[in-house]
């Protein structure tokens, strides 16, 4: 079985990666969509609200699997007996800094392999940090994220705690 991990913050997951996630089902019998996040940051929404909007974004895909971690991305893919990592592109700087960290997944790793899928050009101007820009400051990201999530119960609760 042809196991690969599509790690990233995913804060919050958009239409790119979503794209990106379909593109690797073509090419893997499972994708791990995994949710990095280092406990010393605060990121917009928390790891737990980041990995329920991916499980709404990819309900009826069996052959996803979703979860969070923290550490290397490489001990993660041996724990899951993964021996691929699948990254998305956007543009041509997305590319530098992902073969930078590919190199060194391979030197840590050398069983694992790191595949880029660029996104569609429909979505390559999407970026999380936009989409967060936009909810913050009160716009409709809905344009930019799965028809499925519903986002708005994330900030209801973010609002809550004097966070938004």
């Amino acid at each position: 079985m042809k196991i690969a991990v599509f790690p990233g913050s995913f804060d919050p997951f958009t239409l790119g990666h979503l794209d990106v996630l379909r593109s690797a089902l073509n090419l893997f019998d499972k994708v791990i969509v995994a949710v990095g996040y280092n406990s010393g940051k605060s990121g917009f929404l928390d790891p737990d609200s980041r990995v329920k909007i991916i499980r709404q974004a990819t309900e009826g895909m069996d052959n996803v699997e979703v979860c969070s971690y923290t550490g290397l991305t490489v001990d993660l893919c041996r724990a899951k007996g993964a021996r691929f990592i699948v990254r998305g592109l956007r543009t041509t700087t997305d590319f530098e800094l992902e073969s930078v960290i590919s190199q060194a997944n391979r030197n840590m790793a050398p069983e694992i392999l790191s595949l880029f899928i660029p996104s569609g050009h429909e979505y390559s101007f999407i970026s999380s940090t936009v989409v967060r820009d936009v909810i913050i400051n009160g716009g409709d990201a809905s344009a930019f994220l799965p028809e499925n999530v519903d986002i708005s119960e994330f900030l209801q609760e973010k609002d809550r705690n004097g966070n938004l």
